[in-house]
């Protein structure tokens, strides 16, 4: 039976001539795989990374491979195509998004966040600091969200995800004041405001990486964050 679904595309891989195999995140039912038929020399136009699509498709079972019946675009971007620091934003959280999401259940709250998401970094004038931001509020939105701290907690243990002072952390995976204090600002009720120099933005984008290495099993390293680090300098 075909239904009806938005999906977003994580990532594609040519199988065959005419065909690729389709690994999206689906309001309706979560991560899925589907094959899409493409042409012989070509991929289908609208599989761009994260792209946002409507799928019909044959939800069968329990099968490792859907088919699909059609697919068309939801909403086009509007700046992002035309923007290399959006651009390489996207292609980092297409990597961070398929490395992370398993879930072959429908979180349609999850799907609206991501789209939201989307659709930020599309608009937002602060594309710099928007990888700071994704990167909290998907943690946040995974059950693993930093705490702010309260007086007298000046480090941040990445294990538990909150500040403490240090000598009360008994493991190596902490970060220290001066950065701690700078992701702290970051969370304060203002964080959306803070402008951070470029090495704080950067260091402090290595260390929220590093969470979640720390909270993400098979996470592992990502090789788009260096491509990032070039572009927004």
């Amino acid at each position: 039976m075909f239904q009806e679904t938005r999906a977003i595309v994580l990532r594609t891989v040519r199988h065959r001539d005419d065909r690729t195999i389709l690994k999206a995140y689906t309001e309706r039912f979560g991560l899925r795989g589907y094959v899409v038929r493409t042409g012989k020399r070509s991929g289908h136009a609208l599989l761009r990374p994260l792209e946002r699509l409507i799928l019909v498709v044959d939800e069968r079972g329990e099968r490792d491979l859907h088919l699909m019946r059609e697919l068309r675009l939801d909403r086009p971007y509007q700046n992002m195509p035309d923007d290399m620091r959006r651009t390489s934003v996207l292609l980092f959280l297409q990597e961070l998004l398929f490395r992370s999401l398993q879930e072959e259940t429908a979180d349609t709250e999850l799907y609206a966040f991501l789209d939201r998401s989307l659709d930020l970094l599309d608009t937002t004038a602060d594309v710099e600091h928007y990888p700071l931001h994704f990167l909290i509020a998907f943690a946040r939105r995974s059950g693993f969200g930093p705490e702010p701290p309260v007086r007298g907690e000046d480090h941040f243990d990445l294990r538990e995800g909150v500040f403490a002072p240090g000598p009360m952390i008994e493991h190596a995976d902490v970060i220290p004041p001066r950065l701690a204090m700078v992701l702290a600002r970051l969370l304060a009720q203002d964080g959306a405001a803070q402008r951070l120099a470029p090495a704080n933005r950067r260091e402090l984008f290595d260390v929220l990486l590093r969470y979640f290495r720390v909270h993400v099993p098979g996470l592992g390293d990502l090789r788009s964050p260096q491509v990032l680090h070039q572009v927004m300098g």
